[in-house]
């Protein structure tokens, strides 16, 4: 061999060894990034003694808050203003957004029959039990449901923690709440759960920072700190939109806390995973599961789909504030905002339907339910900078896409989310994924739209944790 050749082979090593650490630096597994356990999020100025601090915040303290009167006197006045809406094109349905016709129609029974009726929805929005405590320096709201002992005889019984998103809150989990908390023995049902929902930070009646850089990482790291504060080590976790990555991270993070994490809204956002599912969306009968390709191409459609419908997700995650101003105190805009949502992610073909497919999917009140809790509590802008958050560069730098989870985890899919993964990508983040399912049914919305298959998808990860843990329950002093 020639002193050229083994010179040009020295070389073409040497690039290579350099090409394979570029890829592993950009595509590799990391490891999990140390966040501070006890960040201070609050007003007041941190407290130097953090345990006179826990000892003085620790209380849980019991809500059931009742809105004024004059509150509601100034919802139903907004309401009751005359309005100018521009005239939708002709044969245009939901396809350049909200159709106005139909919010005529929708401000029209907002304000002539939900708004009579508004004691009684407050009585069923309290008809769980809502909490509120201080977690670093911000005053959370949750439900928290507990189940009696004589309620846990002969059953599986576990605590769950259930995480929403935006443009949702508690509400979403209703249907859900029930099922999980069903107290009436069934032959067919052995499983009953503690059940805990909180208001995200900044969402409802959780109180918002006003400091910067509450991300998803720091809020995963808050949840893990209410669960133990309410005394549960060990716990179940699902989650779905931002509550999906919360879920993420917390299993991430703190996996000797988490006995399984399941979601409907399963991403891996790493380089690797975005590349694989460009390749697996081109030959979807060689990589997806068969009968399940139209989850995942043509890629052409996927794409141009979320160009479409993300471009609320740019302006809220640059300028969010500035969207707030425009929606509160605006009833009307605030219902027009959240709900064009509630329908196009739900399923995209409801764009050509004149209600979005609102009706079609939903009950009014269930709706408008959503709205008021974000109107009445004036959270529209502190829940939207989530999104601002999550993007900035300390966030992205913790690289939590790229970091291992091996806690239990299973995904359920349902056809109209707005993007899927394959298992060939989420296996390189959780390596422990033992349950992965498709419906044919469903959208984005799935504890509220279709709660009893939801419900079931997760009964049935459930048993598959308890056949590897080989657990049949919970007790506090064994997890």
């Amino acid at each position: 061999m020639s002193p050229i050749t083994r010179i040009l082979i020295l070389m073409l090593a040497m690039g290579g060894g350099m090409l394979y650490k570029k890829l592993s630096d950009l595509m590799g597994d990391v490891a999990a990034p140390e966040l501070p356990l006890n960040q201070w999020w609050g007003d007041e100025e941190e407290p130097k003694d953090w345990q006179a601090y826990l000892a003085n915040s620790s209380e849980v303290i019991g809500n059931r808050l009742m809105y004024s009167d004059t509150t509601l006197d100034d919802v139903k006045s907004l309401l009751n203003r005359t309005l100018h809406l521009t005239e939708p094109l002709e044969d245009v349905n939901f396809e350049y957004g909200f159709n106005s016709k139909f919010l005529q129609e929708l401000v029209e029974y907002w304000r002539d029959d939900y708004m009579p009726r508004w004691r009684e929805r407050e009585v069923f929005l309290w008809q769980f039990n809502h909490f509120t405590t201080d977690i670093q320096g911000l005053r959370m709201h949750f439900l928290h449901l507990m189940v009696y002992d004589e309620y846990t005889v002969d059953r599986h019984h576990y605590p769950v923690l259930l995480l929403h998103g935006w443009p949702s809150s508690i509400r979403e989990f209703y249907s859900l709440i029930h099922k999980l908390h069903q107290t009436k023995k069934d032959k067919n049902n052995k499983y009953i759960f503690n059940v805990i929902v909180p208001s995200l930070p900044g969402f409802a009646w959780s109180q918002g920072t006003s400091k910067r850089g509450l991300g998803p990482a720091q809020i995963a790291v808050m949840m893990r700190n209410l669960m133990l504060r309410l005394g549960y080590k060990k716990f179940f976790i699902q989650g779905t939109d931002w509550g999906s990555i919360i879920g993420s991270h917390i299993a991430t993070l703190f996996p000797e806390n988490v006995l399984g994490y399941h979601s409907n809204m399963c991403t891996v956002m790493s380089p690797k995973s975005l590349t694989k599912g460009l390749i697996a969306g081109t030959f979807p009968s060689i990589f997806a599961p068969k009968g399940y390709e139209d989850f995942f191409s043509p890629v052409s459609e996927k794409i141009h789909y979320l160009l479409e419908e993300t471009g609320y997700a740019h302006i809220q995650s640059t300028k969010p504030d500035t969207l707030g101003t425009a929606l509160h105190d605006n009833p009307v805009g605030l219902a027009a905002y959240i709900l064009e949502k509630f329908s196009t992610w739900t399923n995209a073909t409801y764009r050509h339907l004149p209600d979005g497919g609102l009706k079609k999917r939903y009950k009014l009140d269930a709706l408008l339910d959503n709205v008021m809790i974000y109107y009445l509590t004036n959270s529209i802008t502190t829940s939207l900078r989530i999104y601002k958050e999550a993007t900035s560069e300390e966030q992205r730098a913790l690289k939590l896409d790229r970091v291992p989870t091996h806690v239990p985890t299973g995904c359920a899919r349902f056809k109209s989310e707005m993007m899927h993964f394959m298992d060939i990508q989420l296996k390189d983040k959780y390596k422990n994924l033992i349950h992965s399912t498709y419906y044919k049914e469903g959208g984005h919305f799935a504890a509220m739209e279709v709660s009893n298959v939801l419900y079931q998808d997760f009964i049935e990860f459930v048993k598959k944790v308890e056949k590897i843990k080989q657990i049949t329950g919970y007790k506090r002093e064994e997890l």
